[in-house]
């Protein structure tokens, strides 16, 4: 598994804006990131609870495990890489 985990809502207007942003920062920066879908799958909203420290509390939600640095929201593409490396 990836270090790098997204949690999304398949009907999320901004889970799906940020989508085209961690595709393109999986193409330039050569990394994976893991995805799990919230509002359908019960064992991923578990796992979303068990990683959500800060609280987050909704979608998108993106956690570096390697480094704890975690997204609430939308962000920019720069913000994205910064949360990658």
């Amino acid at each position: 598994m990836s270090h790098l985990l997204e949690f999304y809502g398949d009907e999320c207007p901004h889970c799906v804006k940020m989508r085209a942003l961690t595709e393109q920062l999986e193409k330039e920066k050569n990394v994976t990131i893991d995805r799990f879908e919230v509002w359908h799958d019960e064992e991923n909203v578990k796992k979303m609870e068990e990683l959500d420290k800060e609280p987050c509390g909704g979608v998108p939600f993106f956690i570096n495990t390697k480094t704890g640095k975690t997204i609430c929201g939308e962000a920019t593409y720069k913000e994205l890489v910064k949360w990658a490396e």
